[in-house]
């Protein structure tokens, strides 16, 4: 099985190319692309393809971009944070839809459900298999957009010898330095937390924290002014301002913008 992945995240692609390769040792990972321009490069040399594994939010768009800018002509696997997409996902050759971080028995089903329906579609009843498999994946949709994906209500910050337990209404953002990830609260107070800046992105609900830069993962309500910066970019001024600027990275305007367009 020849496996093309679009994936803005290394460790993410990374960690999927070996989660793929544990589930089934005939899996060969031909190409990656971190971006919608890369990704229609790729897909422009048309090279041999069973199946892609497409993240939705890009570093330069949305994922969606490239079936406007090249035939795609393989199922497609997303695998994203964001589940307002499902619908849409489903329109564009998608046979499945998994949430990150991915779960190996569901990315097991995924490749299962692919291999069905690769056989399915070589025998008399291909017609009636892939009905079926259609409406099973509208089903999987609504039940993404009915909130089956769950994100963090509260995080525990160790003060002294005390726990406290921080609500996600008094975050206005996480930012990383020198190696530690800081929860910064609305009242001020700032508190280290044991978590990566990737792990906390894949906790909090993205409807309404963004990761801005590599340094800083912000909530809606936190910004009280956006300027126009250089080379196209743009700087953030925060409730709680940090000593440093917040500057969004050239690559995640795009994507920041339909963020709060949404």
């Amino acid at each position: 099985m020849r496996v093309f992945i679009v994936e803005d995240e290394k460790l993410a692609a990374i960690r999927l190319a070996s989660m793929l390769q544990q589930l089934n040792a005939a899996i060969t990972v031909v190409a990656t692309a971190p971006s919608v321009r890369k990704a229609v490069e790729t897909l422009q040399l048309r090279p041999q393809l069973d199946l892609i594994f497409m993240d939705i939010q890009l570093a330069d768009g949305l994922s969606f971009e490239i079936f406007d800018q090249v035939p795609v002509e393989v199922p497609v696997i997303f695998t994203t944070a964001y589940d307002a997409y499902a619908i849409k996902a489903f329109k564009v050759n998608s046979i499945d839809y998994l949430l990150k971080p991915i779960d190996e028995a569901e990315l097991q089903a995924a490749l299962e459900k692919y291999q069905k329906l690769h056989t399915n579609q070589t025998s008399a009843s291909a017609n009636t298999a892939s009905a079926v498999q259609q409406l099973g994946a509208l089903e999987q949709a609504l039940q993404f957009l009915n909130g089956s994906k769950t994100y963090k209500s509260r995080f525990i910050v160790k003060v002294g010898e005390h726990l406290h337990m921080i609500q996600m209404e008094e975050v206005d953002y996480f930012y990383s330095y020198e190696k530690a990830t800081f929860l910064q609260c609305s009242s001020g107070k700032r508190y280290v937390i044991d978590y990566s800046m990737e792990q906390v992105e894949q906790l909090v609900d993205p409807k309404h924290f963004f990761r801005v830069n590599r340094g800083y993962l912000i909530c809606t309500k936190a910004v009280k002014d956006i300027v126009a910066w250089s080379n196209s970019r743009l700087k953030l001024e925060l409730r709680q301002a940090p000593k440093e600027e917040v500057v969004v990275s050239r690559e995640k305007v795009q994507a920041f913008k339909a963020w709060l367009d949404r």
